[in-house]
This record gives C-alpha cells, sequence and structure tokens, in this order.
C-alpha cells in the first residue's frame, strides 16, 4: 500500500510540474542576436502579459483537467460497479467497489495525460507572436 501511495505522489508531482507553459521559439536574427537572449525573455513575458490584458486567455490548466478525468473515471466506475453488484446480489457495495476503482483509473489517466505539454489557444498564440514580431523577432514556432 506504501508503495501505491509513493506510486501515485511521484506521478501528481510529475503531471503538475509538466503543467509549465509553453513559450515561443524564437528564430536567431540579426535582431535577436543583437539583443540577447535575456532582453527576448523579457519582451516575451512582456508580450504575454499585454495577450493576457488585452482578453487573450492562455488556456486552461492541467489541474482542472485531472479532477475532471478523476470524477469522470468515479462515475463510470460507480455505475459499473453498480450494474455489477445488482447482477451479483450487492448492488451498493459494488458501485461503492467501482467508484473507488474508477477514480483511481481517472486520476492516473488525468495525471499520464497532462504529462503532454498544453498548447496555448490560438488567439494567444497569434497575439504574442504578432507582438514578438512587430519588435523584430521571427517567430519559428510554439515549444
Amino acid at each position: 500500500m506504501k508503495l501505491l501511495t509513493l506510486l501515485i505522489t511521484g506521478l501528481i508531482a510529475g503531471g503538475l510540474s509538466a503543467c509549465s507553459s509553453t513559450k515561443p521559439i524564437l528564430y536567431p536574427n540579426t535582431y535577436f542576436q543583437s539583443v540577447g537572449k535575456e532582453v527576448a525573455e523579457q519582451d516575451i513575458e512582456s508580450c504575454k502579459q499585454l495577450a493576457e490584458s488585452s482578453g487573450a486567455k492562455e488556456g486552461h490548466g492541467k489541474v482542472g483537467n485531472v479532477a475532471t478525468s478523476t470524477a469522470m473515471g468515479a462515475g463510470v466506475g460507480a455505475a459499473g460497479g453498480a450494474v455489477g453488484g445488482a447482477i451479483y446480489g450487492s448492488a451498493g457495495q459494488g458501485s461503492l467497489v467501482g467508484a473507488a476503482s474508477g477514480a483511481a483509473i481517472g486520476l492516473l489517466r488525468g495525471i499520464l495525460y497532462s504529462a503532454r505539454p498544453a498548447q496555448p489557444s490560438q488567439a494567444y498564440v497569434n497575439f504574442v507572436s504578432r507582438c514578438l514580431q512587430e519588435r523584430g523577432y521571427e517567430v519559428t514556432g510554439w515549444q
């Protein structure tokens, strides 16, 4: 049981550490080389803040996705457990077991899927990219 708890804790920590936001990748053109990486990073943050203040949201967080996946897993597990329990004569106990196992599976699914980088909204990407282009940078993509 301790091993399972340790494993789940590790997966949660790993999943949440993957929640860092994506950022634009800048081509090292003449302007980028003249200002340097530090100034470019400051400009990226400035354009991100400008996008947020203008209403372009980066996107929804992964913690919400994990919670939704857990709740959905619990609901599906409870329904499946109730059906299985009704067939074998104990719907209440079956739904409890099903809900617990479904929640665990939903949590793990949510954590594993949250390890993939979240993509910001297209409006946000367009806004930040245009802001950076107007400052002299060439955005080659987002990562």
